[in-house]
């Protein structure tokens, strides 16, 4: 009998669901919007709008990483689109997507152009933060979330902090701009930045850098 229990047990135990563990998630303090960093690719989140960002649409810039993962999910629809006809990839195109059923958890993934991979510079993130707070505005989403996929690009040569000042520079300029003109108000409430677990500590000190710059000013 106790034999016979402890086959039953083992079975038992076996038809429990593994638990999944978390996305290790960071919140940024003194932001003037909430902003966290979440170590989770931008092809498994669940949120109203995720961005991604695409360099030229060029055969030398092949997707990596959570681009292709995404792409892949999409059933090839990132690499269809990609065409120099189509989506072009220019420097602040943008282009948005309703992911196929079943396929991404976003609601809307919107696609920001970043232009000519081989002459990148973090600079150019400034306009793509930019992009990310206007666009979420004008669609009605209040807590966008974003993934600069530079590596995921092909481009290797930049820290992911100094990306992230950028970004943020970009996102947190249109914003004062906004709460001028919308009375104190912000359109976009909440940020939530996506990097890999190996890059959040860089992440963060850019963020933060930008965070202070922006309250000099």
């Amino acid at each position: 009998m106790l034999q016979q229990a402890a086959v039953l047990l083992s079975i038992a135990l076996l038809a429990l669901p593994v638990a999944q563990s978390q996305p290790a998630s960071v919140d940024i303090p003194g932001a003037p919007i909430p902003i966290r960093i979440l170590a989770q690719s931008p092809a498994d989140t669940r949120t109203e709008l995720q961005v991604i960002c695409l360099f030229r649409s060029e055969p030398v810039n092949t997707l990596h990483g959570s681009l292709a993962e995404a792409n892949e999910k999409m059933n090839g629809l990132l690499e269809r689109v990609r065409k120099p006809d189509l989506f072009r990839g220019e420097l602040g195109e943008t282009l948005l997507i309703v992911p196929p059923k079943g396929s991404l958890s976003a609601g809307k993934l919107l696609v920001i152009g970043l232009g000519d991979s081989q002459s990148f510079s973090p600079q150019r993130m400034q306009l793509v933060g930019e992009i990310v707070y206007a666009e979420a505005g004008r669609l009605g989403v209040t807590h966008p979330y974003f993934a600069p996929t530079i590596l995921d690009g092909g481009v290797t040569g930049f820290a992911t902090g100094d990306v992230a000042e950028q970004v943020l520079g970009g996102f947190l300029r249109a914003a004062a701009i906004d709460k001028v003109l919308q009375d104190d108000k912000h359109a976009v409430a909440r940020l939530t930045f996506l990097a890999g677990p190996k890059n959040v500590s860089s992440t963060r000190q850019g963020i933060e850098k930008a965070i202070r710059a922006a309250a000099r000013n």
